[in-house]
C-alpha cells in the first residue's frame, strides 16, 4: 500500500515535472555573457542585442520566433571602423544596446566607452537585421545605455542618463534629434530622475493608451539591481513615478536567478507583453562568474493601468507562462558543439579588442584554425592572437587538440578562461629547454603563478577543461593516450564580485610569444563545447 503511494507522488511530481516544461519555458533564455537585452518586434518576427564591452566583433543579433528559442545571426558592429577598441579597458567599450524598427529600417543605438571614461553615443542603420550595418552616425549628448524613440507624429527623441558630461547628475535625459543626421533640434532636457534608487540608467520609452512610459534600470547591476516605471501624458513630462514601483527585483527572492534588472518590453503577435532583462546565476557563496545572461518574465498590462510583471514583479528559473508559438525543441546553445574549422568561425566567436586579420588562419593548413602569437600576450590591453566563446553553463567539457612546436622558451599557445586580462587560468603548451612541457598557470590580479608542468613527447596535445559550479579541473591527452589529470583550479577566483567588471568567462584559444613576435605557429584540430 505504502509502495503504491509514494509511486502516485512519484507520478504526480514527474507530471508536474513534465507540465512545466510543456507549458512553459526556463531561464535564462540565451545563458551566458550576454548581458543588457534589448528587444523589438518586426511582424512575426524578434530581434534581440546585447552589450559586447572590448570584444570584437561587438553586439551580438539574435532572431526568434517565439522569444524562448534565439539564433544568432550576426553582429551589428563588423568593422574597426564602426567599432575602434584599441586599448579597451575590461568592461569599457560597447555599453547596453537598444534595438528599434520604425519605417522599413533597423536602428541600434549604444555607447563606446573608451579608455578615459568617455562616452560616445551614436547609431547605426541597416535594412536586414542580418546586417551589413551603417557607419555610425553620433550624437551630441552624454551619458550611457541610450535608446530612441519614435513618436507616432514622425518625431525622434534619444534617450540618456546624462546630458553634456560624464560628470552630470544621473537621472533620465532627453534631446529631440533629426533621425537622418544625428543632430539634436532641442536642448537636452532632465525629464525623471527615476523612483529613488542608485545609478539610474536604462531608459526605454513605450506610448499606450495615451501616456508615455518611461522605464529605467536602477540599484545598480548586481544583487540590489531593478526595474522602475513612470508614466506622463506629455513626452516631456512630468513623470509620475508607479505606485508599486520597482515592478522587477529579484533582491528579496529565494531563487536561483538574482540581479535582475536593465530590461525592455515587447507586444507579442497575440497582443501579450513580455519583458526580456538580465540576471545572473550565483554559483558557490553567491558568487557569479558566468557573466549577466539574457532572461525572459511574462508582462500584465491592462489598458490605463500600470504594468505588472510576473504578478509578483519577480522572475524564475521555471516561466509556466508560454509565449505564442513556443517551440518545443531544446535551444541549439544547450546542445553539444563542435567547430572542426572547416569553415568560418561563427557569429558567436570573438577577439579582444580589434584583430589583427594577419595572425589567423582557416586556410594555411586545411580544416585547423592557424594562430600566430604576436607580441601581445593575455595580460596586455592590446589584441593578442586569441579566440573565444561564452562560457554557458555551469557543467561542460571544452576541449582542443593543438599541435604547436615552439623553439624559443617565450613561445606558449593554449586554452584560456578568461574573466579579464590580470584574471584569468592558462593551460598551454610551451618550450623549456630542449623539452616541450605542458602547463597550468593563473594569473589572479598581481598573483601569477605556474602550478604544473609536465613533460610531454612531440606532436598534438589534447587539452581538455571540465567545469562545474565550484571548479575547473585540466587534462591533457596524447594520441592513443588516456586523459591525465594536471591540476584544479576554483571558479570563485574569476567570479565578478572578485574581478570587479561586468563581463563573463570566455572560453578561449590563444598564442603568444610574450614580448617578441613568436616564430612558431600554434595549429588548433578543433574545438569542442558540450554543456553537461
Amino acid at each position: 500500500m505504502k509502495v503504491s503511494i509514494w509511486l502516485t507522488v512519484l507520478l504526480v511530481l514527474v507530471s508536474m515535472k513534465v507540465g512545466i516544461f510543456a507549458q512553459g519555458y526556463q531561464n535564462p533564455v540565451i545563458p551566458g555573457f550576454y548581458p543588457d537585452p534589448s528587444v523589438c518586434r518586426v511582424g512575426n518576427d524578434y530581434y534581440l542585442v546585447n552589450s559586447s564591452f572590448e570584444y570584437f566583433p561587438g553586439v551580438p543579433v539574435w532572431h526568434s520566433k517565439d522569444l524562448v528559442h534565439w539564433q544568432q545571426i550576426g553582429n551589428v558592429l563588423d568593422r574597426a571602423s564602426q567599432l575602434p577598441l584599441k586599448n579597451a579597458k575590461p568592461a569599457n567599450g560597447i555599453y547596453a544596446p537598444t534595438i528599434r524598427y520604425n519605417n522599413g529600417t533597423y536602428y541600434m543605438v549604444v555607447t563606446n566607452v573608451t579608455g578615459d571614461r568617455q562616452y560616445g553615443n551614436f547609431y547605426v542603420t541597416a535594412t536586414n537585421p542580418a546586417g551589413p550595418w551603417s557607419e555610425p552616425i553620433f550624437v551630441d549628448q552624454n551619458g550611457i545605455d541610450p535608446s530612441l524613440f519614435f513618436d507616432d507624429n514622425g518625431k525622434t527623441y534619444f534617450i540618456s542618463n546624462r546630458a553634456h558630461h560624464p560628470t552630470d547628475p544621473r537621472a533620465i535625459y532627453q534631446s529631440e534629434i533629426d533621425i537622418k543626421t544625428g543632430k539634436r533640434l532641442s536642448e537636452v532636457k532632465e525629464i525623471w530622475k527615476g523612483s529613488g534608487g542608485s545609478y539610474v540608467e536604462s531608459p526605454h520609452m513605450y506610448k499606450k493608451d495615451g501616456f508615455y512610459y518611461l522605464q529605467t534600470a536602477e540599484g545598480g547591476t548586481s544583487y540590489g539591481h531593478s526595474v522602475a516605471i513612470s508614466r506622463s501624458e506629455n513626452i516631456w513630462g512630468p513623470y509620475a513615478s508607479c505606485p508599486h514601483n520597482p515592478i522587477l527585483t529579484n533582491r528579496m527572492a529565494y531563487s536561483i536567478i538574482q540581479g535582475t534588472g536593465h530590461a525592455d518590453m515587447v507586444q507579442a503577435i497575440d497582443g501579450s507583453w513580455w519583458m526580456v532583462h538580465l540576471a545572473f546565476r550565483p554559483a558557490i557563496d553567491g558568487i557569479h562568474f558566468i557573466g549577466r545572461e539574457t532572461c525572459l518574465t511574462p508582462v500584465e498590462w491592462k489598458t490605463g493601468e500600470w504594468p505588472v510583471v510576473n504578478e509578483n514583479g519577480q522572475t524564475q528559473e521555471f516561466i509556466k507562462q508560454s509565449p505564442p508559438n513556443l517551440e518545443s525543441e531544446p535551444a541549439v546553445y544547450n546542445k553539444p558543439y563542435k567547430n572542426e574549422f572547416d569553415q568560418s568561425l561563427g557569429f558567436d566567436w570573438v577577439y579582444l579588442r580589434n584583430p589583427d586579420s594577419s595572425n589567423y588562419s582557416l586556410t594555411e593548413k586545411e580544416s585547423f584554425l592557424r594562430l600566430k602569437g604576436n607580441e601581445f600576450n593575455l595580460n596586455d590591453l592590446e589584441s593578442p592572437a586569441f579566440v573565444a566563446k561564452r562560457q554557458q553553463h555551469f557543467n561542460f567539457k571544452a576541449s582542443t587538440n593543438l599541435d604547436f612546436s615552439p623553439t624559443r622558451d617565450n613561445d606558449e599557445a593554449g586554452i584560456t578562461l578568461l574573466m579579464t586580462n590580470i584574471f584569468h587560468y592558462d593551460f598551454f603548451l610551451k618550450q623549456k629547454g630542449n623539452q616541450k612541457v605542458v602547463c597550468l598557470r593563473y594569473a589572479l590580479d598581481s598573483l601569477n603563478q605556474t602550478i604544473k608542468e609536465i613533460p610531454v613527447d612531440k606532436g598534438a596535445v589534447e587539452l581538455i577543461v571540465k567545469g562545474d559550479k565550484k571548479l575547473y579541473t585540466f587534462y591533457y591527452k596524447l594520441k592513443n593516450g588516456t586523459e591525465k589529470q594536471v591540476g584544479v583550479l576554483n571558479t570563485r577566483f574569476l567570479g565578478t564580485e572578485v574581478t570587479g567588471g561586468y563581463n563573463g568567462v570566455m572560453i578561449g584559444l590563444y598564442a603568444t610569444g610574450n614580448g617578441k613576435k613568436s616564430k612558431a605557429t600554434a595549429d588548433f584540430d578543433y574545438f569542442e563545447y558540450v554543456p553537461n
